[in-house]
């Protein structure tokens, strides 16, 4: 078996550095994004169905974004906040950071995760959104809404005793 560095150096070598690094970059960095890219989409897919949402809504751009604030129970309108907010210089690039972050607490909570969770949500995606959509976790409804959530029914008003009549 050939030198595996020995061979790139000698197909390597009669071509500029430019080229070198281009070659390098569609061989081994394209196909990496879209291995990641693939599970992003499917993971993605499966965490809108777990949460009644059709599954091709993830992959449609901004329809996507409404629906994901439909499944963390927030109005549609968000997304004009976030796109008209974030053309203000700075301000409004930290402002779709934080409100980010929370979205992506939201998101978690929605699915009965934490903010440990979260976090992992935001540093690493490629890892928590697929544990997300092929683990156990369940919709738990509008950020983790659980049926104690809801407001209980008033209780029956006491019955006033009756009289017999003769």
């Amino acid at each position: 078996m050939p030198n595996s560095i020995g061979l790139l150096a000698q197909v390597y070598g009669s071509y500029s550095p430019a080229v070198q690094v281009a070659t390098t970059f569609l061989t081994v960095f394209v196909p990496i994004m879209i291995i990641f890219a693939v599970i992003m989409i499917a993971s993605y897919w499966i965490i809108f169905q777990k949460a009644g949402q059709p599954g091709w809504a993830s992959i449609i751009p901004f329809y996507n974004v409404i629906i994901m604030l439909r499944i963390i129970g927030k109005p549609a309108w968000w997304l004009l906040v976030f796109i008209c907010v974030g053309f203000i210089p700075i301000i409004g690039g930290l402002f779709n950071l934080v409100v980010g972050v929370y979205f992506a607490y939201l998101f978690a909570k929605s699915f009965g995760k934490d903010v440990g969770f979260t976090a992992g949500m935001i540093f690493l995606p490629f890892i928590f959104y697929p544990i997300l959509a092929f683990g156990s976790a369940q919709y738990m409804g509008p950020a983790g809404a659980s049926p104690d959530s809801t407001p209980a029914p008033s209780p029956m008003p006491p019955s006033t005793p009756t009289m017999p009549t003769a």
